[in-house]
């Protein structure tokens, strides 16, 4: 009795189908990798300071947010988006969900997006009362 070969070949029905299964794993393997995004848009050689208003404190994952709200020279108003690291990381550097809200004044020091937006990537935050809360130590 002649056997056909142990595989299954890609022409037939259940060869697709494997091959389809196959696909799928690698791209679902694969997404994790792709959700995250890169730092390549903040300008790590420069270090902006910013004084203003805890607008939003949004603690969540990939990255905790606080948006600041800070006044201009001429009266008006900037919003900026501070980025952060994941909760993880915050909470073995002393930070919690509730470290800062809404009205909260502080001095943020990070790096500032490389088009001049108003966005930045956080290095650390002065509290008004003088406590420091660190992200990053570069």
């Amino acid at each position: 009795m002649k056997q056909g070969p142990a595989h299954a070949p890609l022409t037939t029905p259940a060869g697709l189908g494997l091959a389809c299964a196959a696909v799928l794993a690698l791209a679902a393997l694969s997404a994790p990798a792709q959700a995250h995004h890169s730092g390549a848009m903040f300008d790590n050689a420069k270090t902006v300071t910013i004084n203003g208003a805890v607008k939003d404190f949004k603690w969540m994952n990939p990255h905790a947010y606080i948006e600041i709200v800070s006044m201009q020279p001429g009266g008006g108003q900037t919003v900026w988006s501070i980025e952060c690291s994941t909760p993880n990381i915050l909470v073995r550097r002393g930070w919690g969900m509730h470290s800062l809200k809404p009205g909260d004044m502080i001095t943020v020091k990070a790096h500032p997006m490389r088009d001049g937006g108003p966005a930045a990537f956080l290095l650390n935050a002065t509290l008004a009362s003088g406590a420091v809360l660190k992200d990053h130590d570069y």
